[in-house]
């Protein structure tokens, strides 16, 4: 019994270990975030960021004011991209998965992990 457990044990390690981190395609990005709530921490701080199907995006961080911007899909570079009020141009992101978690990703920022509620959930239930 052991034996077998360690056996498991030591299998379950391996997959782990070769487990690896996934680019999403702008196609993947696009069904992941269209109509749908990213729930996550930026710079420690929580926030929900919806992702409406008609290129609205509206970004809700506790204990501010939200936030109303645009968002789109950038084919060519299987990027996610968005623009606010405040901005001169689109600022782009790559969406990762690592073990079933997703990461926003760039150039500029560590990864940063969130998770997707189906549907707009902008207030935390």
């Amino acid at each position: 019994m052991i034996r077998v457990l360690a056996a498991c044990a030591l299998l379950l390690i391996a997959n782990i270990a070769t487990a690896q981190s996934v680019k999403l395609t702008a196609e993947q990005i696009t069904n992941l975030l269209s109509g749908n709530t990213a729930v996550g921490k930026w710079d420690g701080v929580g926030y929900r960021q919806y992702f409406g199907g008609d290129g609205v995006t509206i970004y809700v961080q506790d204990g501010a004011q939200s936030a109303r911007g645009e968002w789109r899909v950038d084919a060519s570079r299987d990027e996610y991209q968005s623009i606010w009020s405040k901005d001169d141009a689109w600022e782009g992101w790559y969406v990762m998965e690592y073990v079933g978690v997703y990461f926003w990703v760039s150039k500029a920022t560590p990864p940063t992990p969130f998770r997707v509620e189906q549907g707009e959930h902008l207030v935390e239930e």
